[in-house]
């Protein structure tokens, strides 16, 4: 496994590479051998008035053919790497769980929900889609797009990229800056 720890515009602690390349190890214990690589970033936030929420960290993971990220903010750097890893080792054990779900058999089911009724078991993490949406895509420049995403008042908007021909998404990062998703 790859763990890459480094700070973005600041310098970090031999010490705090160590505890972080630790419980990194740690906490991706669910997935021995499958995990490639783990990134972990620390950012401070320069703007005073932040202070409760100062210090930032990233922690992104391909893990099993699966991108998992978090982030956590908080007073101190440590603070915010323990509760990143925190939420990345629930991350990881939620993704470990619906894999092995997906890959039961229904008489495995049949065989763990013994004296239950065939209609009462469900997955209790099934997500349910509420809403479906339909509409024509026209091929229009990512500029574009983002004029129609903030017209619209959405977060993202999918659309064909007329300078591509592919299926994008334009999205509002939470710093309020504009990403672009192109299909491959």
């Amino acid at each position: 496994m790859d763990v890459d720890i480094h700070g973005r515009h600041l310098n970090l602690s031999d010490g705090l590479r160590e505890m972080a390349e630790g419980k990194i190890e740690a906490a991706t214990r669910f997935f021995e051998g499958k995990v490639i690589k783990v990134d972990v970033e620390f950012s401070e936030e320069p703007n005073s008035r932040q202070a409760e929420f100062k210090h930032q960290c990233e922690i992104t993971a391909n893990v099993a053919q699966h991108l998992v990220r978090v982030e956590s903010h908080a007073a101190e750097r440590v603070a915010a790497f323990d509760d990143a890893v925190e939420r990345f080792e629930r991350q990881l054990r939620k993704l470990k769980e619906r894999l092995i779900q997906r890959h039961r058999t229904d008489d495995h089911k049949r065989l763990n929900a013994e004296g239950f009724s065939d209609d009462v078991v469900e997955d209790a993490d099934e997500v349910q889609i509420e809403r479906v949406k339909q509409f024509t895509l026209k091929p229009m420049t990512p500029q574009e797009a983002v004029l129609q995403m903030e017209l619209l008042g959405h977060e993202f908007f999918f659309f064909m990229n007329g300078e591509t021909d592919k299926h994008a998404v334009v999205y509002r990062r939470k710093n309020k800056s504009v990403g672009l998703i192109e299909a491959s």
